[in-house]
């Protein structure tokens, strides 16, 4: 093995250790020959993994010359983050409208910013998701996020409303507004707020439609029950790939979207979903599941196929039922008796997993210890 395939082997073992999920790691390392020098280029967003690759190619190789843009860099300058100015936001996998939607982003939720090309922006979002965002972010600096963020909030807790340009019905719309939206406080007319975007605008919502975010906070229950009752609000829903918000949902944007609207990150895809919590269930026996448990579904691992797969998710809603997003947001059964068995879903259950304990969240972040909103 010469030097060159010794590198690249490094270079995959040390991906594969340290960045083996691009969800969220940015991880585009490639070398060349240039004489006797080794050039590394490509686009890496850690630091520590940075710095270990080259402490390892530099065993084998003599001369380097390193190239490789450690995220974020001087394409982002100074303001490495950003905070969503749009009620929905979307989030893709290149900085190009033609690509893939694979999730989304709220209004008032800050990001880290990694990356930019012109309008779009390479994002890694609270739950460490990677993606690419065009426009609909303001860029700030860590210190003006943390004056954002020490800024009074409302949140809203109507599942769509509008905010307005004058405290009145009559007046124009300013934006349309989904469940879960962060803006600040500015002040009280009437029966409306004057609240402020993230891009300055300023407007006016209904006080029916938002409430103090701290309050809301405090007022959350954290249990299966709350979990379930929020999420049959959302029945009939449509399907949407990528959706994490009202507008529409995927399997796991419908999961996501119910235990943030309790204050609880949970990682975007239901294949990042499964690695978190406390696992109650994986040989079908629904005695110790409770109401607000997640069920996985997919492709269990064998001898021919040892990578399991996940592919869909919902949540438990007590005697054999749950509820998920495939095609709208729906009941089904593992009865066969139940009007809602669903044989297909029935036949590639994986497990379930909690996590809601006791009034307190298992192994998932929370709004309250968010290093992003602080």
């Amino acid at each position: 093995m010469d030097c060159k395939e010794k590198i690249q082997h490094i270079i995959q073992h040390v991906k594969s250790l340290h960045a083996p999920d691009k969800r969220e790691a940015v991880f585009n390392i490639r070398a060349r020959r240039r004489k006797e020098t080794i050039l590394l280029e490509g686009e890496i967003s850690d630091k520590k993994t940075h710095n270990y690759l080259l402490k390892e190619i530099s065993l084998v190789a003599t001369s380097i010359k390193n190239n490789i843009r450690l995220l974020p860099d001087s394409a982002v300058g100074e303001k490495q983050w950003g905070i969503i100015y749009n009620s929905v936001a979307k989030l893709q996998t290149e900085s190009s409208f033609a690509s893939e939607v694979v999730s989304e982003l709220l209004l008032g939720m800050p990001v880290k910013i990694l990356d930019r090309k012109k309008n779009w922006f390479r994002v890694q979002t609270a739950e460490g998701y990677i993606g690419w965002i065009s426009e609909a972010i303001a860029p700030v600096s860590e210190s003006e996020l943390r004056e954002y963020n020490r800024n009074p909030k409302m949140i809203v807790v109507s599942w769509s409303a509008c905010a307005k340009w004058q405290p009145n019905p009559a007046s124009e719309n300013v934006s349309d507004l989904v469940a879960g939206n962060l803006l600040i406080y500015c002040g009280t007319e009437g029966d409306y707020h004057q609240v402020s975007y993230p891009d300055g605008r300023v407007a006016y919502i209904h006080k029916n439609d938002v409430q103090d975010f701290n309050d809301w906070k405090k007022s959350i229950t954290l249990s299966g029950e709350s979990i379930v009752e929020t999420a049959e609000k959302l029945k009939g829903l449509p399907y949407f790939w990528g959706g994490t918000s009202y507008k529409g949902l995927d399997c796991s944007g419908y999961t996501k979207l119910v235990y943030l609207l309790h204050g609880l990150i949970l990682p975007r895809d239901a294949s990042q979903q499964i690695k978190t919590g406390r696992l109650v269930d994986e040989i079908k026996n629904f005695d110790n599941v409770q109401k607000g448990d997640l069920l996985f579904f997919g492709t269990k691992a064998t001898a021919d196929n040892p990578t399991e797969r996940v592919v869909h998710v919902g949540i438990y809603r007590g005697n054999k039922q749950f509820l998920h997003a495939s095609d709208y947001v729906k009941i089904g059964s593992f009865d066969p008796n139940d009007r809602y068995f669903d044989a297909f879903n029935a036949q590639r259950y994986l497990r379930t997993k909690r996590y809601i304990a006791d009034g307190e969240a298992i192994g998932i972040d929370t709004l309250n210890n968010q290093p992003f909103y602080q």
